[in-house]
């Protein structure tokens, strides 16, 4: 079983059926791109080996396919780094991943290629997409892919702890397989008229959808801007058939908003799957209201991906509002629990830690024992995420045990950006928590406690941050105190600095 099949089996199906399109231009085929995927394979055998980690770090791009389908067909483990980091952070990935090679976008290319020079992983290849190096990589004879163990590791998917630090979930291409056989079971029906536009980061969000759809031999629909522009995605949908789409919810808001601010519909969009952040209910009304039936909610993390608990898309129909605020019931071929403390199964309606298992839960963290430990317990993954059920066997997610802040559907942990700011020579404390927006679920807010007859302005702090860390993680707002709520212990309050801003809120003026 290598995930790779899936593509040579829609290839040998409908050779000439179009697979990857940039905007409304056909770019390849079925069978140019798996042609393109086994020449690549063969390039990146020149220089490795089965098992190794082979890393993409890239906007979105029609590369991004053949090198993803290309890594499997070298039977090369596919390493996804987000486009937002900062080249610092991408070092930190390839280095814990030990990468024998990275694709890079040209956009990228000179920041990651400066921050590798002194890293142990130097020598990882450069491998710049775009460049004529890159283009003869496809001039060698196309191998086949070699017979893959089902428990071999296909997808290193890197996501933060509470400590900042990136940790590996290794997903098997069992847990690739189980994953997509459960999107086609119940989260969307499409056949190969289908087409799903990769508005959302390929990386994570979108990308894991792909093998779905190459599987029916439907088409993949890069934007032109590269980005998600809601006016150019009603234009997709216009041009493409029965199309389907991940989005995070602040993607769903700004799209509702484009499309009552022009008075367009999209005429030809079948399938909204919405994840990644809290969707409001307010909103989540207005937009059944403006696109239909057309939404499916998902649950999961990088651990157990897009497969913890669903609310399908029929259940949004003439749903009460304690429905659409659930994340609705587990997936097919997933148990999943709520636990107390000593975990045991909590009653209903009481609030624990949600722990699930199944065949898409990851086998644990790349070389990380202790991390892996602490989230596998008993074949059980333990999210780290708080929540209830109710009565009628549906989720709601209450808190989140870790702090982590969700912004417009990407992941920001404070202590990364609490240790960049620690590092400003004018700051003596910082706390960083999420406060609720309207727009992007959470913003992040800095409490810090400048130096002694320090004064650092707004403007010092951002641009310190952005040296430091990705530009989407610094702080929307800095909040200067004097000393920050400590226990008697010492460990900082987070609870009344969240309490701080609440009631900054209800004080501020309608």
């Amino acid at each position: 079983m290598n995930m790779f099949e899936l593509l040579a089996q829609s290839a040998r199906r409908s050779p000439q059926r179009g697979a990857v399109y940039r905007g409304t231009e056909q770019v390849w085929t079925y069978g140019q791109l798996c042609d393109r995927a086994r020449r690549l394979a063969t390039a990146l055998r020149r220089h490795g080996q089965p098992g190794d980690r082979v890393a993409v770090a890239s906007e979105n791009r029609t590369e991004y396919l053949e090198a993803m389908y290309g890594i499997w067909a070298a039977g090369m483990v596919f390493v996804p780094i987000n486009a937002k980091l900062h080249a610092k952070e991408m070092v930190q990935i390839l280095e814990d991943a030990e990468a024998n090679a990275v694709f890079v976008s040209p956009k990228l290319a000179d920041d990651l290629a400066s921050a590798l020079r002194g890293s142990p992983q130097a020598g990882c290849r450069l491998l710049r997409i775009g460049s004529a190096d890159y283009a003869a990589l496809f001039d060698n004879a196309p191998m086949d892919a070699p017979i893959t163990e089902p428990e071999a590791l296909a997808w290193l998917f890197y996501t933060s702890g509470t400590t900042g630090r990136s940790k590996g979930a290794m997903l098997s291409h069992r847990n690739l397989m189980a994953m997509t056989i459960s999107h086609l079971a119940e989260m969307e029906t499409f056949g190969e008229d289908a087409s799903q536009i990769h508005a959302a980061p390929m990386s994570h969000g979108s990308g894991l959808y792909i093998p779905a759809y190459i599987a029916r031999g439907a088409r993949q629909v890069l934007p032109t801007s590269g980005a998600f522009d809601p006016a150019e995605f009603l234009d997709l949908c216009d041009a493409h058939p029965s199309c389907g789409a991940f989005l995070a919810p602040t993607m769903v808001q700004r799209l509702r908003l484009e499309a009552e601010r022009s008075a367009r519909r999209p005429a030809h969009l079948r399938s909204i799957v919405y994840g990644g952040a809290p969707m409001y209910v307010e909103e989540l009304k207005k937009s059944l209201a403006t696109f239909g039936a057309v939404f499916t909610q998902l649950y999961g993390q990088g651990e157990a991906p897009m497969t913890i608990t669903a609310l399908r898309r029929h259940e949004h129909i003439g749903a009460d509002d304690a429905t659409l605020g659930s994340a609705g019931t587990p997936r097919l071929g997933m148990d999943v629990r709520v636990v107390d403390d000593e975990g045991r199964p909590c009653p209903v309606d009481a609030i624990g830690e949600i722990v699930c298992r199944g065949d898409v839960v990851m086998s644990g963290y790349w070389r990380n024992p202790k991390a892996t430990a602490e989230a596998l317990r008993d074949g059980w993954l333990y999210t780290g995420d708080m929540g209830s059920f109710d009565a009628h066997g549906r989720l709601t997610l209450r808190d989140r045990s870790k702090d982590v802040v969700i912004s417009g559907g990407s992941n920001i942990y404070p202590r990364e950006v609490e240790e960049a700011l620690l590092t400003h020579p004018e700051v003596s404390e910082a706390c960083v928590v999420g406060e609720p927006d309207a727009e992007w679920g959470e913003v992040v807010v800095a409490f810090v406690v400048p130096m002694e007859g320090a004064a650092p302005s707004c403007d010092a702090l951002d641009a310190h941050c952005l040296d430091h860390i990705a530009r989407f993680k610094r702080p929307k707002r800095y909040v200067f105190i004097d000393a920050l709520p400590k226990s008697n212990y010492g460990k900082v309050l987070k609870r009344e600095l969240r309490l701080r801003l609440a009631q900054t809120r209800a004080d501020a003026p309608a």
